[in-house]
């Protein structure tokens, strides 16, 4: 909502001296979320003055049409003598009232007037447009031409109220009484403490039986209606420039008096209007439901086919407009028209207005259903003030006689559904114990007061919502209008004391522990959206039978792309690493923490739950087994430069060991030693794949998957060469981990290490000799590390030789050389035994 602050001064006796930052500020601290002010005119600097066009002389040869004009702008250049202009503009003649800036002049954006040869000609000054001067759009894109009443050499500036401050205020759903001067006008007078000029105080006549007849058939879409007639509008009748430089400031386009009019109140009150051309609506006005099927050709030329649902204005043809949302083409206000054959004006000069109640949920959906925002249902879906609809049809007919010459009908229709006030009880002391601060009865009824309600009572408060206030149905909504007034920056800053020994879960502790250690090793954290497609799973050459592939589909998706819930996290991953590669960050290492979504097939539909107490234990069970499994994984992907080249040495590419070293650093925060065996896993390459096991209860259990991706996979995606991927369960490795992590024991003593080289078949995982290794060495053995590979003739065909350091030491003494070697030679044992590997050298 824009609020020119010239406006808003005719309802409130604001200081002369308070800026439009002043009234934000204050604004801001009873609750409203003041985004903008905007300085109109700032920078701008005279002579900027109206004046009357003498002359045109049409100059020829120039690519566009160019004209050479004389305007008497009286003494405002100092000589009295007509102004010579260049202007290539067409939109006035010889005698039109023009605006003229002159040399010496500042424009807004900095622009300074200063004469100027061009054109073969010199030219002393503009004739400005709206946009020149920051007016906004007036709907002709060209020279602003005056009324004629207005006297040459009058300043522009004033006259056009070209200096305002404009306040942009985000209006919340719940505050859509705000929507309109009178809504912000009222919250600036309890802000300051002023008395508030309701607009909306008017003299409004009762209803009569000469009103214009309308029958409502759906009372609760429509339960008021109010009708007005005005006879005999001129149809020349132009808006004055009052009006039409509020509308614009207000971000509104001026179209027509009528029309300008009806907007115009909606923005002073806050109610919708709509006006029909009397000679275009045949017979009474109706208000129902539409017709399946029914069309509707609305205002903005766009032919529609109205739902069941649809909430119309009918007359004998049928509908006639959208209720609430949009009027009908049929029934549109008429412009002013030169009749060729008489040279009479032609236009609307009789008018039926509408000024009407409508369900909020009914208008909100037309709208959706129909893809068409409007002011008017803006308004209506975040609750209009009901009573309002009389006073603001009264001011309606009041500005079309002022201003348009016409005359007031007699008759007024006033359909009305009965309704009684809406009445809240609440303790005085209800605001002070939400709040936490002592505020009082005293405190408590004032507040209520100043944003309209009615109150009644000591300790038990009888509170009448005001008409405009729908969203005040709960002692809750009470409490906080008394706090938000008070000021939210006045209440106490106190932290909550935990109850002692309620800390982290394990299990959380565990996950903030997995992102430490992963952004200690280089990895940025990237959090992405939980939703996925099927085609991002066909391009990880997912199969079909994959468990991947059972994902969660919801209702009412962000994206008809992604309408699935993410049964992994390497597909978001991965379109973080593209967008960053893409924008020219080439070396990546990104990882995430987060659930995945596993339906089995089991889910029971949900119940809904109670709210008026708290579930029961079966009524939360229920819930729970009508949801998905919802594993927390980590993943990884990274690609380019794992250590970056300098004077220190030569660097090095990320390849899947890096991969399989996340997993292996991500297990070790869970207290587990992962086991890395050989394995073929889309989307990862069949030959750098590896699984990443850990043993639960005695048994090797998959935990995830770690390796560079298939070729097929980064040509599917558009992703970078060699990248690569790790994901792990973080559940599963919550259950092989034994519990909490112990601090290690740290031993005095000197370690003894013992190198060996085993030979054994190119068929023979590493694991399984490493196993091998461990068990046999015994419980002096701290440490086992594979530091070379090699195959070649010393080691024969089909075979490769592992070697591997071995770290001894025992907790409570010196080891000698002898039990050393004891403890390397029942390892190297074990693994001849176990893998038929054979001691090299």
């Amino acid at each position: 909502m824009r609020v020119p602050l010239s406006w808003l001064r005719e309802y409130v006796d604001l200081p002369a001296t308070e800026t439009g930052r002043d009234v934000q500020a204050k604004l801001i601290d009873v609750g409203l979320e003041v985004e903008t002010v905007e300085r109109l005119g700032e920078g701008l600097k005279g002579p900027l003055v109206v004046g009357q066009v003498l002359t045109i002389e049409e100059l020829e040869g120039f690519k566009k049409p160019i004209r050479f004009c004389t305007v008497d702008v009286g003494d405002a250049n100092g000589t009295g003598e007509p102004q010579e202009i260049v202007c290539g503009a067409r939109n006035f003649a010889v005698g039109d009232k023009v605006v003229v800036v002159l040399p010496g002049a500042v424009l807004p954006g900095d622009f300074k007037i200063a004469a100027r040869k061009t054109y073969g000609k010199t030219s002393h000054g503009m004739i400005c447009s709206g946009d020149e001067l920051g007016m906004g759009d007036d709907g002709t894109h060209g020279i602003i031409v005056l009324p004629p009443e207005y006297e040459v050499g009058t300043d522009a500036i004033e006259l056009l109220e070209l200096v305002d401050e404009v306040l942009d205020i985000a209006v919340t759903p719940d505050r859509g009484y705000c929507l309109s001067l009178r809504g912000v006008a009222r919250e600036t007078a309890t802000a300051y403490g002023l008395p508030l000029r309701d607009p909306a105080l008017l003299d409004v006549p009762p209803p009569n039986a000469a009103g214009y007849p309308v029958q409502v058939s759906d009372p609760i879409g429509c339960d008021r209606f109010t009708a007005r007639t005005v006879s005999g509008l001129e149809p020349e009748a132009r808006s004055p420039i009052w009006l039409t430089r509020r509308l614009q400031k207000a971000g509104m386009r001026p179209v027509s008096l009528a029309v300008d009019i009806t907007n115009y109140v909606m923005l002073e009150l806050g109610q919708p209007l709509h006006a029909y051309d009397r000679a275009t609506v045949d017979g009474p006005i109706g208000v129902r439901r539409a017709t399946a099927g029914e069309q509707l050709t609305t205002l903005d030329g766009t032919k529609r086919v109205l739902d069941a649902q649809d909430l119309v204005i009918t007359d004998n043809r049928g509908p006639i407009g959208l209720a609430g949302v949009m009027g009908g083409a049929n029934t549109e206000i008429a412009g002013a028209v030169t009749d060729p054959e008489t040279g009479q004006l032609r236009g609307t000069t009789d008018v039926v207005i509408e000024a009407a109640h409508f369900d909020a949920i009914s208008i909100a959906r037309t709208a959706r259903r129909h893809k068409l925002s409007s002011e008017a249902a803006k308004r209506f879906e975040r609750g209009v003030d009901p009573e309002a609809a009389s006073a603001a049809a009264q001011r309606t007919v009041d500005l079309l006689v002022l201003l348009g010459g016409g005359t007031a009908g007699e008759g007024v229709t006033e359909v009305v559904s009965p309704r009684g006030p809406r009445t809240l009880t609440i303790p005085a002391d209800h605001p002070d114990k939400v709040a936490g601060v002592e505020y009082g009865r005293e405190t408590v009824v004032r507040r209520l007061q100043q944003v309209g309600c009615d109150v009644y009572g000591q300790d038990e408060l009888v509170v009448t919502v005001p008409s405009w206030r729908p969203d005040l149905s709960d002692p809750n909504d009470l409490a906080e209008e008394v706090i938000r007034l008070e000021g939210y920056e006045n209440l106490p800053a106190t932290l909550p004391k935990p109850p002692a020994g309620r800390g982290l879960t394990e299990r959380q502790r565990l996950h903030r522990r997995v992102g430490r250690v992963l952004a200690g090793a280089g990895y940025v954290e990237a959090l992405n959206y939980p939703f996925t497609g099927s085609h991002v799973l066909d391009q990880l050459g997912i199969e079909p039978d994959d468990p991947r592939r059972s994902a969660v589909t919801l209702v009412n998706p962000l994206s008809d792309e992604e309408p699935d819930l993410r049964t992994t996290l390497i597909p978001g991953l991965l379109g973080a690493l593209r967008r960053n590669y893409g924008r020219g960050s080439h070396d990546l290492a990104l990882f995430e923490t987060g659930p995945v979504f596993r339906a089995t097939g089991d889910e029971k539909p949900a119940s809904r739950l109670v709210v008026d107490r708290r579930p029961t234990d079966d009524e939360i069970a229920s819930l729970d087994a009508s949801l998905p499994q919802q594993p927390r994984r980590a993943a990884v992907v990274l690609t380019g430069a794992r250590e970056q080249a300098g004077w220190w040495g030569e660097g090095r590419p990320a390849i899947w060991a890096d991969a399989i070293e996340a997993g292996r650093a991500v297990a070790r925060e869970a207290g587990v030693e992962l086991i890395v065996r050989q394995d073929q896993h889309a989307p990862f390459h069949p030959g750098r794949c590896a699984a990443l096991l850990a043993l639960v209860d005695g048994e090797e259990v998959l935990v995830g998957n770690a390796g560079e991706l298939h070729p097929r996979v980064i040509k599917a995606m558009a992703l970078p060469e060699r990248t690569c991927a790790m994901e792990i369960d973080l559940d599963r490795l919550e259950q092989a981990g034994a519990g909490a992590l112990k601090a290690p024991t740290i031993s005095s003593f000197p370690v003894a290490t013992q190198d060996v080289a085993l030979i054994v078949d190119g068929s023979v995982p590493a694991a399984d000799v490493e196993a091998a290794l461990r068990d046999g060495a015994g419980e002096l053995l701290e440490s086992l590390r594979l530091f070379d590979v090699f195959t070649g003739e010393q080691t024969g065909a089909g075979k490769k030789s592992l070697a591997y350091a071995l770290r001894f030491r025992a907790p409570d003494r010196t080891l000698t050389a002898e039990e050393a070697t004891a403890a390397r030679d029942a390892a190297v044992a074990a693994a001849v035994e176990r893998t038929g590997a054979v001691l090299r050298g």
